[in-house]
């Protein structure tokens, strides 16, 4: 019973230590700049989650204008390029009837031509709306930062409608799943520039009241995670109506689509990979996506609605430590068939909810944590009761591998448990003894008695175990053991007299041997045998454990096997043998003699040999 409540005690411990650890991680990844193993399996399975979902229908009323390799070639331009060929694709965009123009390229330092600035600003100041970016650097002196403002020439300020900062933020595995939201320079916001392009294209109010976890903004709440506008994403890389940058200046956009721009928000930004404004998106992890697109994906998000929301932190702690009170239940089943079933459904389940509630409402659960929680609650308890279990078995196997045959151990083993081996049960009991052996062992030195006596319990022990009987105890030369437990048989009694007569003809083997080596052979056994109900069990301290049988009729086969001596017999049965042997052994009724501890007169009979056996095979009296 102790040994139960301790195993349970240490389940309710390994289950406690994994939802402290789980919890641990969770609260340790809410700290700035800790980033868990936990959290970068999150991530992979939002990704995955993205994907599952495919790509969605784009907002037509978005296109690039690609500053792309091919109109490398065509211009024959190195970067940067002059401003005035900037300011005639913008000419192109407003013909087209664009509605609010995003430049993607940095106007902080002048063109080589100032003419060039005024021929870009001049376009820019005839478009309906145009907004660009600036750019908020902390650069660290010495023990403290110094920001630095990077924005627009004041000759672009005047005519642009808006400018916001451009920074993407990429998670530990560098890849892009969210923009800045918001920054602050000189206590001045200043907000990502696709919350100000969309602003423009909605006619609706700029965004306010930006906190690290939510903005309001066309008349919602946007979550934000940290300050992050998560980014749902369209789709990879290409998703958006893209146009060659050559193409639209040389008007040949327009001529084929007339429509291209009308009423669009039209972004100008690189998409060519020697710009390295190229980054790995949840759709394109090996492909990277232009940053001029991920802002496209950013403004349709806003557009939209359409937003990502992360559970707040307090969810996840609640369904951490509801899947540990889960991994409880569970790992309270003793089949382990059904704790992987429970477990198996469990984590399925919330995994299909998971995938609902992002599917359907784009809201993300906390995964890697709860079925961690999971997993493990149900795993390290079951492990740990596994390797328990075989420890014990093990310790069951050592302990009667000393008295059966390891063939009876392991029938054992499959059939019992401790707590089922102490218990009263009907047996045979066998007492073997060396006639004479304490005479004899006076008259040789310790190593003799040794050499002689260890062989003798090996055999006489090895006989026994043949006949799927259980060692007691040695005492001394004597030799107590029992049939019929821990693995119950029905003959036990004739299982006891065979192996009495095959102890018989191994010690007239160890004889001739002895004879050989010049060593004592004139050696009697007396063995008595007698059948009955005794207490079978382990008794003993935690120091020191025997397996034993206990009772009166325990004593009646000692008595019988001192009797032995008395009839110079070697072996004498009781009444209770004889009446279960008599149909396969030859016997002789010897006497009625009352033993000591007993009040009445007890049949004793004298095993002659099997049935049918030679006259060679019989014993006889050592007298003769």
């Amino acid at each position: 019973m102790t040994k139960k409540k301790n195993s349970i005690n240490l389940r309710l411990v390994l289950l406690l230590g994994t939802a402290a650890v789980v919890l641990f991680i969770q609260i340790a990844a809410l700290l700035p700049g800790v980033t868990t193993p936990l959290e970068r399996i999150e991530y992979s399975i939002r990704d995955m989650m993205m994907r599952m979902r495919g790509s969605q229908n784009p907002s037509d009323n978005i296109v690039i204008i690609a500053i792309d390799d091919f109109s490398f070639n065509w211009t024959g331009y190195q970067w940067p390029w002059p401003r005035s060929y900037f300011a005639e694709i913008v000419d192109q965009v407003n013909a087209g009837g664009g509605k609010v123009i995003g430049v993607d390229v940095f106007l902080f330092e002048p063109d080589k031509a100032p003419e060039n600035d005024r021929a870009f600003a001049d376009a820019l100041g005839q478009t309906p709306s145009a907004v660009t970016v600036v750019q908020i650097f902390e650069n660290p002196v010495d023990t403290f930062t110094v920001s630095t403002l990077s924005q627009p020439l004041p000759l672009y300020q005047k005519v642009l409608d808006a400018s916001g900062i451009t920074a993407f933020s990429r998670d530990e595995d560098a890849i892009v799943r969210s923009v800045q939201a918001f920054d602050t320079f000189n206590k001045e916001i200043y907000y990502h520039w696709a919350f100000e392009i969309a602003s423009l294209y909605l006619e609706t109010d700029p965004p306010s009241n930006p906190t690290s976890t939510s903005i309001q903004f066309n008349g919602q709440r946007v979550p934000l995670r940290s300050g992050q506008v998560l980014v749902n994403y369209a789709g990879p890389a290409k998703t958006y109506p893209t146009y060659s940058a050559s193409n639209v200046h040389d008007g040949i956009t327009l001529e084929e689509n007339p429509d291209a721009f009308r009423n669009k928000i039209v972004l100008l930004g690189a998409t060519t990979i020697t710009m390295q404004d190229m980054y790995p998106t949840p759709f394109s992890a090996q492909v990277p996506t232009p940053g001029v697109e991920i802002v496209a994906s950013a403004i349709d998000t806003l557009i939209s609605g359409q937003y990502l929301q992360e559970a707040p932190p307090w969810i996840a702690l609640v369904a951490t430590i509801f899947a540990a009170l889960l991994a409880a239940l569970i790992s309270r089943s003793k089949q382990p068939s059904l704790t992987i079933l429970f477990l198996s459904c469990a984590m399925l389940g919330y995994l299909i909810v998971v995938v609902v509630f992002f599917l359907k409402f784009r809201y993300i659960l906390p995964t890697m944590a709860p079925q961690s929680m999971l997993f493990l609650g149900v795993v390290l308890p079951t492990l740990e009761q596994a390797v328990s279990q075989e420890l014990e078995k093990r310790r069951v196997r050592n302990l009667f591998s000393r008295f059966i045959s390891p063939e009876m151990v392991d029938q054992m083993m499959s059939t019992q448990d401790l707590n089922s081996l102490n218990k009263r049960s009907d047996v045979s009991i066998l007492f073997s003894d060396i006639r004479g052996f304490t005479t004899l062992s006076e008259k040789l030195s310790p190593e003799d008695v040794v050499a002689l006596l260890n062989p003798y319990l090996e055999a006489m022990s090895k006989v026994i175990y043949k006949h799927g009987g259980t060692v007691d105890k040695y005492e001394g030369d004597a030799i107590i053991a029992f049939f019929g437990e821990p693995v119950p048989f029905k003959d036990h009694a004739v299982r006891a007299l065979r192996a009495s007569l095959d102890m018989r003809v191994a010690l007239d083997e160890l004889r001739k041997q002895w004879e050989k080596e010049g060593r004592p052979n004139q050696i009697e056994m007396g063995i008595g045998i007698n059948s009955g109900e005794v207490f079978v069990g382990l008794l003993g301290s935690a120091q020191r454990i025997n397996y034993t049988v206990i009772g009166d009729n325990a004593n009646l086969a000692s008595r019988l096997q001192d009797l032995t001596k008395t009839y110079a017999w070697p072996i004498l049965i009781s009444e209770s043998v004889f009446q279960q042997v008599k149909d396969e052994f030859e016997t002789e009724f010897a006497d009625a003699v009352t033993v000591k501890g007993k009040t009445k007169p007890v049949n004793v009979y004298k095993v002659i040999g099997r049935k049918g056996a030679p006259e060679s095979e019989q014993l006889q009296s050592w007298q003769k």
